[in-house]
């Protein structure tokens, strides 16, 4: 448990709650959920630049690591084909992976295929059952991909002022600008509390809140003196109380609940915003494909770890399908903007190819 580890070293709650919070980002889970506390270590594995455990902002936004991979694969040869929909992959007589074919109907042949897609994607939609084994098939029909997560994107036309550190006259980003600021996490129980209320099919009436100013370090990202602020929120259900829904007013309520909170630690956040983009766990699933809008493709809970994940005997990256393979957060060890998943996928399909 989280909570064993966190009381075994530290003493203040505000500083255990904050902490705890990166033992249940992205998880439908509470501190007090057994196997919370490998999803801590989970964000805190690895270096950035030398620096173990720490993390840091992509300039010019998430969008240029992609591109920083793409000019990569480019310069090495690679073609890349953009906004064009897989339809499923192509299998031989044998049952082995030939390539894919797209939406619109292009055959694109390869010998080996690599798919970061999810799991579900992969195995449910682009291959035809019959050819996987139903305990597979099983396995990956069972999969948690409950997600609490609703992003919210946010355009200010002036840095927020917390009141526990003012702005400066000048309204330059001070060094907490820079940082990931945690609201609503005073203590562990409220954590506890929003995720009780998530699991009864509430969104959190005090919702935590994990509140990024990127642009307080790449001032490119907006117009001077505006700023974007990333909210990664959590806890909201994918689907609500009931049965319902996530229609526009359920979006906008959660929304609102979200701001009131940022207010009361920011006093005229709210006047400051002039545009947000709500993203519920059905919005992340059906723009970005991510399986009931799980940002790690699948829980990263003890039983969907490591030789287990995505299932069991298939955690090497290989599938039941002969050359294809899963080298996206359904595979070990999971997600985090990190590649490992990739890299070690790749390493397999470069072995594997160079006995074909």
């Amino acid at each position: 448990l989280l909570g064993q580890i966190l009381d075994h070293w530290f003493e203040s709650e505000p500083l255990k709650a904050t902490l705890a919070t990166d033992a249940v980002i992205g998880a439908m889970a509470s501190p007090h959920t057994p196997g919370s506390g490998y999803v801590l270590l989970h964000h805190v594995m690895g270096e950035l630049e030398g620096r173990r455990g720490a993390w840091g902002y992509v300039a010019g936004g998430m969008g240029a690591l992609s591109q920083a991979i793409a000019q990569a694969a480019t310069a090495r040869g690679a073609h890349i084909f953009a906004e064009k929909a897989v339809c499923h992959v192509l299998l031989g007589r044998a049952g082995e992976a030939q390539g894919v074919v797209l939406q619109d109907g292009t055959e694109v042949r390869s010998k080996l295929v690599l798919s970061n897609a999810s799991p579900q994607i992969t195995f449910l939609e682009l291959i035809p059952q019959e050819q996987l084994p139903k305990d597979f098939v099983q396995r990956i029909r069972q999969l948690d991909t409950r997600s609490p997560v609703t992003k919210i994107n946010v355009a200010v036309d002036r840095l927020p002022s917390f009141l526990a550190a003012p702005n400066a006259r000048d309204s330059q980003p001070l060094p907490h600008h820079q940082c990931s600021i945690h609201l609503n996490c005073e203590g562990t129980q409220l954590l506890h509390q929003a995720f009780t209320e998530a699991a009864h099919g509430h969104p959190s009436s005090r919702p935590m809140i994990e509140l990024c100013i990127p642009s307080a370090l790449d001032p490119g990202l907006a117009p001077p003196g505006c700023h974007v602020v990333s909210l990664f929120t959590q806890y909201t259900p994918s689907v609500l109380a009931g049965g319902r829904s996530w229609d526009e007013q359920a979006r906008n309520a959660y929304a609102d609940t979200v701001f009131d909170c940022i207010e009361d630690y920011a006093p005229g956040f709210k006047a400051s915003v002039i545009g947000r983009d709500i993203l519920t766990p059905p919005d992340l699933e059906r723009i970005f494909g991510l399986p009931g809008g799980n940002i790690f493709h699948g829980g990263m809970s003890l039983d969907q770890l490591y030789f287990a994940r995505p299932a069991p005997s298939y955690s090497g990256y290989r599938s039941p399908i002969p050359g294809l393979y899963l080298c996206g957060s359904g595979a070990h060890p999971g997600g985090g903007v990190m590649g490992a998943a990739g890299r070690n996928a790749a390493q397999v399909a470069i072995k594997d190819f160079t006995r074909l």
